[in-house]
């Protein structure tokens, strides 16, 4: 298992479809804020899945750091 920082995150918020299926401005800051900081996973491809998993978008763009296990923030 590793720890990663995640500092910033963009995700397809489909902003080419209706405005009945997308999200406001101020609502992908929220996500996108509520997906940073630390997360455990097995590598990249992990910490991939799991944020796509809990935020229901497919990432973008993602920049993380790799932390020592017991690292905190």
């Amino acid at each position: 298992m590793m720890r990663f920082n995640v500092t910033k995150i963009e995700f397809d918020f489909n902003t080419d479809m209706d405005e009945i299926y997308g999200v406001s401005p101020d609502e992908a800051d929220i996500i996108e804020e509520d997906n940073l900081g630390i997360w455990d996973a097995c590598d990249e491809d992990d910490l991939i899945e799991q944020i796509t998993e809990e935020s229901g978008w497919c990432i973008n763009s993602i920049d993380y750091q790799t932390l020592k296990h017991d690292a905190t923030l």
